[in-house]
């Protein structure tokens, strides 16, 4: 296709920009909407047009862990702009849901210009109130964004969170115990692979200059507990967790083909997303048919590839959503990608960092980079929010789509899947689906399990000290318990 016959309205990802500060005094930081603004002007200059965005017509915030109420119009006002403020609601799947929103809104031309930043101040904010200081924040908490992008979604039940299945920290393990009892793997040889593909996961983060983890690791090195790297939930040490403790920004600039040449934003900057899709798996982990697989990944991830029409050697980068491995190795099961491939760009949630619900926004802008000093090349990023809950997918290349930018929402689908009832109140003989053992710095604390009755599934614990220890030496997947009163469980 040559660019007389690209549509004006196509859509296209012209600026990508990152930003990373560790000052040695930590008050001396920026704030996160300042950072926000340097990952804005990074892009714009990324674009060469850095009067870019003064032209917004919409800008969107990505939220994070800070009080703005409208971050997005303290943006405009430091670029001079007068587009429509949005500000989005959680999630690790947003970056690319925004990306998303974008480019079938340029497509249907209800805009031009999109900003789309996200920034957080965890690290330094957390050093300079240690210190008894405090980093300036710009005041803003009446200002109403013109637009909420996104749905919240409760994701955790009152069973769950009183059973202690609160956390991305309780959930991830246990979703990688299914995995490795569903490949019928020993924890040696699950632990083995598992800290293999992480050992690639830390060499890319080694080399992405804005990572925020840049230390060398070896596979025995994540694999193996010590005292800075003690087991969290088992089977993850500290390094097989996300990190958001860290100040990084990214932002994205999509405009339409029309805008982008009226700019004068010079071709070889154009990055042409080629289709995008959003689903997510049942709200409540309780419910999902099985604790190691997603619907959604394998209906929404397999459909943008049918959209950009692609396959999956026909890609030749990836970037998985990485909180912990077993999104990882879920989502490229799912998708058909062998587990022996490069996953990853950034080096992942460990290394790189995960700020917050903008990750996905630094994976977009390490894949621009990537495909532009390969033209013609093409690249997979996926995004993750809750537990394995909400999901996006993007396909990019430097050549423009045949069709156009295609998107689709594939919910319906999706929720054709079976799911399963939770037995809240079930005491009994069970069978354990999945688990972990929670650790303390000390020692383990308690034994999280997911067990399988004859109406679905319960939630149950263990705090036997022998028995804690047992399971992290054999597997107990499948094994029979029984439930006892306050849903402790023993084997039977």
């Amino acid at each position: 296709m040559t660019d007389s016959q690209i549509d004006p309205r196509t859509p296209v990802l012209v600026g990508a920009g990152q930003f990373k500060q560790r000052p040695e005094v930590p008050v001396e930081a920026l704030e996160p909407v300042a950072m926000m603004a340097e990952a804005l002007a990074a892009a714009a200059h990324d674009a060469g047009a850095p009067g870019l965005t003064s032209r917004a017509t919409h800008t969107w915030v990505v939220k994070g862990a800070w009080p703005y109420s409208d971050p997005a119009a303290l943006l405009n006002e430091r670029f001079g702009a007068s587009g429509k403020t949005g500000l989005s609601t959680d999630g690790g799947n947003v970056p690319q849901s925004l990306v998303n929103m974008a480019c079938s809104r340029i497509a249907a031309g209800e805009a031009d210009v999109v900003l789309i930043a996200g920034a957080e101040g965890i690290w330094s904010r957390r050093r300079a109130r240690r210190a008894d200081q405090r980093i300036p924040y710009t005041s803003q908490t009446d200002k109403v964004p013109d637009e909420v992008l996104g749905v919240d979604v409760v994701m955790n039940n009152k069973v769950e969170v009183e059973r202690g299945l609160r956390d991305p920290i309780n959930l991830y393990p246990m979703f990688e115990s299914a995995f490795r009892a569903s490949r019928g793997e020993t924890h040696d040889q699950h632990r083995d692979r598992v800290a293999a593909m992480w050992e690639k996961f830390n060499r890319a983060a080694v080399a992405n200059p804005y990572a925020w983890v840049r230390t060398p690791m070896t596979a025995e090195e994540i694999r193996e507990p010590s005292p800075s790297n003690r087991f969290i939930g088992f089977p993850y040490t500290k390094c097989m967790n996300s990190n958001w403790d860290l100040d990084l920004a990214a932002a994205l600039i999509v405009c339409s083909a029309e805008a982008a040449a009226s700019a004068g934003v010079p071709r070889d900057r154009w990055l042409f997303p080629h289709a995008g899709t959003d689903g997510r798996d049942t709200d409540f982990v309780s419910n999902r048919g099985d604790l190691h697989s997603s619907p959604a990944i394998r209906v929404a991830g397999r459909r943008v590839m049918e959209l950009a029409g692609v396959g999956v050697d026909d890609i030749d980068y990836v970037d998985l959503y990485s909180c912990f491995p077993s999104a990882v190795q879920i989502s490229a099961t799912e998708l058909g990608l062998d587990l022996d491939r490069d996953l990853t760009l950034t080096g992942g949630l460990t290394f790189a960092g995960g700020p917050l619900n903008n990750y996905v926004g630094h994976s977009i802008a390490t894949m621009a980079g990537q495909l532009r000093e390969e033209p013609g090349s093409v690249g997979l990023c996926s995004a993750n929010g809750g537990y394995l809950t909400k999901h996006a997918f993007g396909i990019y290349s430097t050549t423009p789509p045949e069709g156009g930018f295609r998107h689709q929402n594939c919910q319906d689908e999706i929720d054709q899947f079976p799911s399963v009832d939770l037995d809240a109140d079930y005491t009994g003989d069970a069978a354990i689906e999945a688990y972990t053992v929670m650790h303390g710095r000390e020692a383990p604390e308690v034994a999280l399990a997911a067990v399988r009755t004859p109406n679905g599934r319960q939630w149950a614990r263990s705090t036997d000290p022998e028995l804690m220890v047992e399971m992290t030496q054999t597997e107990f997947i499948g094994t029979d318990v029984v439930v006892r009163d306050a849903f402790e469980f023993a084997p039977v």
